[in-house]
């Protein structure tokens, strides 16, 4: 009894042990196809950081294609794509409060929505290649127009880029870009920002 239970349990940390050999192989070839990126802006007290992985168009028709349209889109590659602020902040003129969030999008021929969630997610897809959000934790969703680019991008990129009183998150690849306008919030009359 005891020597089975010593072959059991030996078989069984094999196998697993096997299995996180796997789970990182492929970790690491997917990473190698689709590198993964940090993004920050800081103005004054404000701070945005927005995770994500990058992957390469390689010749591939992407929009309606690869990512398809009308269908809920992790905003990359791997992992799903994270959003943070330190403060809160007005999106497209909603608010978003201060905290850490999923980035999905929803690409559309003449717009996309982009839907900040507030739950984080073991991995972009679940195993039926569907993406993982939960609509239910959706704290914000808006829908941007796309703007054609004239030249094409290799690789998935998001940027931010000070505008005047507004900070633009762009979202841009192959031919096409969509931006998000951000503004920090304002405090409420009569308060100071200033402990």
């Amino acid at each position: 009894m005891k020597r089975s239970l010593k072959i059991g349990l030996t078989i069984g940390g094999l196998i697993l042990f096997l299995g996180l050999v796997l789970m990182l192989i492929m970790r690491y070839t997917t990473k190698a196809h689709s590198p993964e990126d940090t993004i920050t802006f800081e103005d004054d007290d404000l701070k945005l950081e927005v995770f994500y992985n990058r992957p390469y168009k390689k010749d591939r028709v992407i929009f309606g294609n690869l990512v398809p349209y009308n269908e809920v889109w992790r905003t990359g590659a791997n992992e799903a794509t994270t959003f943070e602020t330190n403060e809160d902040i007005m999106v497209d003129g909603s608010i978003l409060q201060a905290g850490k969030y999923t980035l999905w999008t929803i690409p559309m021929e003449k717009s996309w929505k982009v839907i900040f969630n507030s739950q984080m997610y073991p991995w972009g897809i679940n195993l039926d290649k569907e993406a993982y959000r939960d609509p239910q934790f959706d704290s914000l969703v808006l829908e941007r127009p796309v703007e054609e680019i004239n030249t094409s991008l290799e690789q998935f990129t998001i940027l931010f880029e000070k505008n005047g009183e507004f900070v633009n998150m762009t979202l841009a690849w192959d031919d096409i870009s969509v931006n998000v306008p951000i503004k920090q919030e304002e405090a409420p009359m009569g308060t100071s920002s200033i402990n």
